[in-house]
């Protein structure tokens, strides 16, 4: 169950497409996205290089997700012995997991609606995040090579932390009975901004400017990034073969227009305004054709084959971890799997419009035979951005009226859009699991992700 694909969604447009992956696993992730005609998308408006080059995005990290601060691995933050990639890997792993903690326990809080059961939660994890930045702190390295990674981690660390319990309190229930509680968390986001500025590590142009600080902070997310999150090089597998294509088009008409103006040569034997006009009409025809021949023999050569290709590999031992095969291609209904137009045919009728198909596929290889000590799984992320195609949907605001029976009420509403999705993961066991999910958007964002029904297994 823990390679079945989730889809989730992320911020503004975009759907974040994630997966539990094991050493030597092989699966695949397919998607069906059913757009309807009137948001305007098809090979003319959007094209899927332009698609899957702006707005698909992949990457392939240690343990990335399922983990809360009770569970951080700390051990891996203490010095050991080797050179300092090791030490800087293992530190970059405690702090990514932090992070990634710290943004799943503050999700959970903010769920919680209860004032008191949500200042308990605030606590353990104030209590928490005190007892890894400890941690982290204790094991301080005296080798003057390793204490700049050191001070970028606690630097980081620190002001992540502080910055996510100050956005848990801004969104707090609102009372004004925990007020010892709230005043605990605020004296922790001092503490922490006081060890901050004791340890210089920012300088004060770019304490004053948030803009600074914030793009500060996001490079050194990056850095400590640096052997979790591996380093992708994406190959387009067409490229050669396109060329090819296209050489291959040129010449055969090439030399069927050397053919009709050899035979024209022959047929007149002076140079008059008849012979240029026949030769101006052959190379016409010759850019004609070739163009149309060219893009219909590439679009049924390339039809269901992979694209592109997508290589994860650990930018610090330069070993190659993992692999991804990306397809994505406007199909015709009829190469719908049986199974998955059976799910379709499901929807209400009301949703079943004139439509768009477009097709996505992931094939996802490990290559290694285990990973780094303490970890048995991988997680690959992929971000899909709609952006491009509610480029062209109407704003759409209009009136509803309501009568209440003491007069009539006025009700502002925007138009939204449905994008129907089947997503069908393929496991390494041979299993295949089918979930059908409904997209709602507007311009500006993804209202909804619902999933429709039962997981399907076959």
């Amino acid at each position: 169950m823990h390679e079945i694909a989730t889809l989730k969604l992320d911020e503004g447009l975009r759907l974040a497409l994630g997966q539990s992956l094991h050493p030597k696993s092989h699966t695949r992730i397919e998607l069906f996205f059913c757009i309807p005609n009137e948001m305007g998308i098809n090979p003319n408006t959007l094209s899927e290089e332009s698609f899957y080059y702006n707005h698909i995005k992949s990457h392939l990290a240690y343990n990335a997700s399922g983990i809360h601060l009770p569970l951080v691995r700390s051990r891996y933050v203490s010095k050991v012995r080797g050179d300092d990639q090791e030490y800087r890997q293992n530190l970059n792993l405690y702090c990514y997991q932090v992070r990634l903690a710290v943004d799943a326990d503050i999700a959970e809080a903010l769920s919680i609606s209860e004032a008191d059961e949500f200042y308990i939660r605030s606590l353990a994890l104030m209590h928490e995040t005190q007892r890894l930045l400890k941690r982290l702190r204790r094991y301080k390295p005296q080798d003057r090579k390793l204490l700049s990674f050191y001070h970028n981690a606690d630097n980081f660390l620190s002001w992540y932390i502080e910055q996510g319990l100050l956005k848990l309190l801004d969104k707090a229930p609102k009372t004004t009975d925990f007020g010892l509680e709230r005043s605990q968390l605020l004296q922790y986001c001092q503490d922490e901004n006081e060890h901050r500025e004791n340890a210089r590590y920012n300088s004060s142009p770019t304490l004053e400017d948030p803009n600074r600080l914030a793009n500060k902070m996001l490079l050194l997310q990056r850095l400590i990034e640096h052997g979790v999150v591996l380093k992708r090089e994406a190959k387009n597998l067409d490229a050669v073969l396109k060329r090819m294509v296209k050489g291959s088009v040129t010449a055969v008409i090439m030399a069927f227009v050397m053919v009709l103006v050899l035979n024209t040569r022959t047929n007149f034997t002076q140079v008059t305004v008849g012979l240029v006009a026949l030769l101006g009409a052959i190379y016409g025809l010759r850019e004609i054709f070739k163009e149309d021949l060219t893009y219909f023999i590439w679009r049924r050569i390339i039809r269901g084959r992979a694209k592109w290709l997508n290589i994860f590999y650990n930018n610090t031992t330069r070993t190659r971890i993992g692999k991804q095969k990306v397809w994505l291609e406007y199909i015709r209904p009829k190469r719908i799997p049986k199974d998955v137009a059976a799910i379709f045919s499901k929807r209400r009728q009301q949703n079943k419009q004139a439509a768009k198909w477009l097709y996505m596929q992931f094939e996802n290889e490990i290559l290694v035979n285990e990973f780094l000590p303490g970890y048995d799984a991988l997680n690959q992320t992929t971000s899909i951005s709609l952006a491009p195609m509610v480029r062209y949907l109407r704003k759409g605001e209009g009136k509803l009226y309501e009568y209440t029976g003491k007069g009539i009420r006025k009700h502002t509403v925007e138009r939204r859009y449905q994008i129907n999705l089947v997503l069908v993961t393929h496991t390494s066991a041979g299993e295949k699991y089918a979930q059908r999910y409904k997209i709602t958007v507007n311009r500006s964002a993804v209202v909804a992700l619902e999933p429709i029904g039962e997981v399907q297994q076959s």
